[in-house]
């Protein structure tokens, strides 16, 4: 949807910035992606091995400081 008052040709210093950054530096998308694959992407659950880990977990006393001897 165009506007009667857009102007088509303008470009913001920002959008300028990161283009002369990517032809700089061409490499720089596969980087953000490994970046990103390092912290965000995390590798598919394993049912079996979550169902073991929570039917393995011992609850917790309600006050942890107390004994019960």
């Amino acid at each position: 949807m165009t506007f009667s008052k857009q102007i088509s040709g303008y470009e913001s210093d920002i959008t300028k910035f990161i283009e002369e950054l990517k032809k700089k530096n061409p490499k720089l998308e596969e980087q953000q992606l490994a970046g990103r694959a390092l912290l965000w992407d995390k590798t598919p659950i394993d049912l079996d091995s979550q169902q073991r880990t929570q039917e393995s977990r011992v609850d917790q006393q309600p006050y942890v400081y107390q004994n019960n001897h």
